[in-house]
């Protein structure tokens, strides 16, 4: 079936050959009669990672396979969606141990984008928690990889934008949790010296986040509210919350109605936004218990809130810079606020030393930021590639949507490598994407 689709950056949009399957061996067929194709999963990767004129959609393959609710060992096609895990294992008293902004990934997509949380300084990526996948192979071979049989395959696939082949089935660890819920700090920051403080004095925390204002200048450059959290303990909860502790509220999301016309989005509604956002907090600093939905989740509770980017959608820009470059993090802040480009959106969170071959996070400070897409927004992200370049950094796949060639291969100093093991199990490079051959990955 050919239709138009579009990522969740809603840019680009393309043409594309959509191929479904439920069981083994229809995949098998498709990519043995196929010239060439990408996995998709639910479409949230924000850019083209997932988008090739032929595309293998894989959400009817989304089985759990076992479950050891002793252990926390957990495996399951490829194509369920991390909202459908947490259904079944919250209530058993577990929980995923990564977990991104949003629950309605695959995991297929979980491990090929190595997604990172809110725990990555403590806990590292989603690969870290693998303990095998299958793939199958462009030569419909079928491998089982992880850290000890194949690790090259293993570490080439995870963060490989499905470029080695697609994952088919992947096992991995839980975390055990006694409620549903999170005990959660936040406080106020004046400036961007004070919230890389703050970073550091509750580096013990297991989840940390701050929202940023982008666009504030003078002595609050950089204010921020920290995020902070841990799993609840039962004697933590209310009593009534404690009747059931680990309770899986069914309330359903609001829908974002329609796109918003282009002109709503300007330097003063996000001023505007900003300020309201930093003065919701009243106090310094607030304590208090939450579910996990709003803690990790708070957007999936607004269906369709990427229409609030308007028809010609958006690109998100996540850099990380090194520790000992946060002057980078402190210069590029300042090109946004000088040129009136801020996002609603800016999260800035702290990454820990857990590096693999080709994934996105390093030991520093990374920043996500949405720009809607209009005019002079491409030539203004250029300009920032080059910061991220000079400051040691690099630019997140998963989200990138327009990224220069040279740019991915001065800053992922392991492309190399990974080109060539993607070479070894994907020779004909079928397996291929807009994002790969415009980064000249399979070209």
């Amino acid at each position: 079936m050919k239709k138009r689709i579009t990522n969740w950056g809603n840019y680009p949009e393309i043409e594309s050959n959509l191929l479904s399957f439920r069981d083994e061996s229809k995949l098998r067929s498709i990519v043995s009669n196929e010239d060439s194709f990408i996995p998709r999963g639910n479409g949230r990767s924000y850019g083209d990672a997932s988008l090739a004129p032929t595309t293998i959609l894989t959400l009817h393959f989304d089985k759990i396979l076992a479950f050891d609710k002793e252990e926390g060992i957990m495996e399951c096609e490829s194509g369920i969606t991390l909202d459908q895990i947490l259904k079944v294992i919250v209530p058993q008293g577990w929980f995923l141990p990564v977990s991104p902004g949003t629950k309605f990934i695959t995991l297929g997509g979980a491990a090929a984008s190595n997604i990172h949380g809110k725990n990555h300084h403590a806990e590292g990526g989603f690969s870290k928690h693998i303990v095998d996948m299958e793939v199958l192979l462009e030569s419909g071979q079928q491998v089982r990889c992880s850290p000890v049989p194949n690790p090259d395959l293993f570490e080439a696939t995870c963060g490989g934008m499905g470029l080695t082949g697609m994952i088919t089935r992947l096992k991995f660890r839980l975390k055990k949790i006694e409620t549903s819920y999170i005990t959660q700090k936040q406080i106020k920051a004046e400036n961007l010296a004070e919230i890389l403080e703050l970073f550091d004095k509750y580096h013990d925390y297991t989840y940390s986040v701050a929202w940023i204002d982008c666009m504030k200048k003078g002595k609050n450059f950089g204010r921020s509210i920290l995020i902070l959290g841990e799993h609840a303990r039962v004697e933590e909860l209310d009593a009534g919350q404690q009747k059931e502790p680990l309770l899986i509220p069914g309330k359903k999301p609001v829908v974002f109605p329609f796109n918003l016309p282009s002109f709503v989005l300007n330097k003063f509604t996000i001023r505007a936004f900003n300020f309201v956002y930093y003065a919701k907090n009243l106090k310094k600093e607030i304590n208090n218990i939450v579910h996990y939905e709003p803690f990790f989740y708070p957007l999936d509770t607004i269906l369709h809130w990427n229409r609030g980017y308007g028809k010609k959608g958006l690109v998100q820009y996540q850099f990380v810079v090194p520790l000992h470059r946060k002057d980078g993090l402190i210069e590029i802040l300042n090109r946004i606020s000088e040129k009136g480009m801020g996002s609603f959106l800016a999260v800035l969170k702290k990454f820990g030393n857990h590096q693999s071959l080709i994934s996105f996070p390093i030991e520093g400070y990374t920043l996500a930021l949405d720009f809607p897409v209009r005019k002079g927004v491409f030539e203004f992200l250029d300009e920032l590639d080059q910061l991220v370049l000079q400051y040691e950094g690099r630019i997140y796949l998963t989200k990138d949507a327009r990224m220069k060639a040279d740019v991915f291969w001065k800053t992922y100093p392991h492309a190399d490598r990974f080109q060539e093991i993607v070479k070894q199990y994907n020779p004909g490079f079928r397996f291929r994407s807009l994002l790969s051959d415009r980064l000249l990955i399979t070209k």
